[in-house]
């Protein structure tokens, strides 16, 4: 081997370890947290009277599965959902902002090869006849045909490509990792909107029948007192009973029109357009088994926290991309090609052209601008290990808050029932004290009213205890895994 062939060698294998160093910092999956709770108060289990919307509700280790939201036992509610699924306008959209993020990352990845560029043109020429021809010809017009093939190279000698690349690839994981976010989010949202909707539907019809009964009872008493049984007092008493409860109807429309409205929007249609059926109050059941998992599982559960580690990631990167543009860039380009007067001998030896070149580039000065992007991609990192530890406490406040909701939500049907049970009791006996003589008719009116807000109180119970159990799911992440393997 000669001396200026080992020199070449030599030189070429410095230049390929060159081009394998990547400046700033690798980036490694944060720690996984230490706690093992989410609160202090433990998970006992919640005990709530069987037969209003569920009884017992206990705690299981274990993830979510798949369509979870089956466990509610409704088939209207099921297709709903699937509805969304598929028609929710902003799904659709953050789908395809991953799109958009995941052609960004393969339109980034050009620069890991050669760029090729061809070009071919045709020109009709005349020169100065005080000059020199510009063609080895005596003729002074003259038409050129040219064809050439450009390469270029961009020698990633610190790194700066590869980090493009991969800061492109965590933009793609936090797209994807927000779609995830936003599939979770529709079906709670629309879970609870069609519970909204079927608690408001129940208590309208509650309040009507409590109308119908108000004033039947208005004509009884005004039969009564045509026989001189009772004063115009006590029909003015039942008049006031009628309004007051027609009052209360129109409240409990407007949510119920609310309600149906939100679920149409949810389920990308306009609310005139005719919905699914409808989720029936009554046969909703309420989840048995709850799945709980660690605080150190929900931190790979939890799309959102999975977005902003995905943002810490690319933040990383984004270091090493400030750092190699501080530092010497080498370019390499070669090209090749042919001139002719005429098409037919543009590619012949004696009409072509090459030219091979390579060259460096180093920053020198730029008015401090580089050495400030740096420090911003050093500032840019604090900021999304600031959001991304913000994402962990945040999850961990978003279970414990339904946790406790949970316990007390079982508390509170249990309560809303008993007073129930006990308003009904008080009706049947004031009326039977009433039919007796026994008590004035406005004692009638008095447990009438407190049975219908007894009643109200404890739809507004199942309410919130159905609406947390969804949301306990939501908070543990939903059925991401079943999500991302679909998609």
């Amino acid at each position: 081997m000669t001396g200026a062939s080992a020199r070449r060698r030599s030189g070429l294998g410095t230049l390929l370890l060159l081009g394998g160093c990547t400046v700033g910092p690798d980036f490694h999956t944060p720690a996984p947290p230490a706690a093992t709770a989410y609160d202090r108060e433990g998970t006992p289990a919640m005990v709530a009277p069987v037969g209003v919307a569920g009884g017992t509700q206990q705690w299981v280790d274990g993830r979510l599965r798949d369509g979870w939201w089956h466990a509610f036992g409704s088939v209207a509610l099921d297709r709903l959902i699937d509805a969304g699924l598929r028609a929710n306008t902003d799904l659709a959209a953050t789908r395809a902002a991953l799109a958009v993020a995941r052609e960004s990352w393969l339109a980034s990845r050009g620069v890991m090869v050669p760029s090729v560029d061809v070009a071919a043109g045709s020109s009709r020429n005349k020169g100065s006849e005080y000059l020199s021809p510009a063609l080895n010809a005596t003729t002074f017009t003259y038409g050129l045909q040219t064809a050439q093939v450009t390469v270029g190279y961009n020698f990633d000698l610190f790194g700066l490509n590869r980090r493009t690349v991969e800061a492109a690839r965590a933009q793609v994981d936090s797209a994807e990792w927000q779609t995830q976010g936003a599939r979770i989010s529709l079906i709670n949202t629309l879970i609870a909107a069609a519970f909204a909707d079927a608690a408001a539907r129940a208590q309208v019809a509650a309040q009507e029948r409590m109308i119908a009964i108000a004033r039947e009872t208005r004509d009884i008493v005004e039969r009564q007192r045509a026989s001189g049984q009772v004063s115009g007092a006590d029909v003015l008493a039942q008049d006031t009973a009628v309004a007051q409860a027609e009052a209360g109807l129109p409240p409990l429309r407007r949510v119920a029109a609310q309600a149906h409205n939100l679920v149409a929007y949810l389920t990308g249609r306009s609310a005139a357009d005719a919905l699914p059926d409808a989720v029936d109050w009554n046969a909703i059941a309420l989840p048995h088994d709850l799945p709980l998992t660690l605080p150190s599982a929900l931190v790979r559960q939890r799309p959102d926290i999975r977005a902003a580690e995905a943002n810490l990631h690319a933040a990383s990167a984004g270091i090493g991309i400030a750092i190699a543009n501080r530092l010497p860039q080498l370019t390499l380009s070669a090209s090749a090609g042919g001139n002719s007067a005429g098409w037919s001998d543009l590619l012949s030896a004696t009409r072509s052209f090459w030219s091979i070149g390579a060259g460096v580039t180093q920053p020198v000065f730029a008015g401090g601008a580089l050495l400030h992007r740096q420090r911003a991609a050093h500032a840019a990192y604090d900021e999304a290990d600031a959001q991304y530890r913000s994402a962990v406490l945040g999850a961990f406040r978003n279970v414990a808050d339904t946790l406790a909701a949970l316990r007390t939500d079982a508390d509170g049907l249990r309560s809303a029932q008993a007073a129930r049970d006990t308003a009904q009791a008080s009706l049947a006996v004031s009326r039977r004290q009433y039919e007796a003589g026994a008590t004035p008719f406005v004692a009638v009116l008095t447990a009438e009213a407190a049975l219908r807000q007894a009643e109200q109180a404890l739809v507004q119970a199942q309410l919130a205890r159905l609406t947390d159990t969804a949301a306990l799911f939501e908070a543990l992440g939903g059925d991401w895994q079943s999500a991302a393997a679909a998609g």
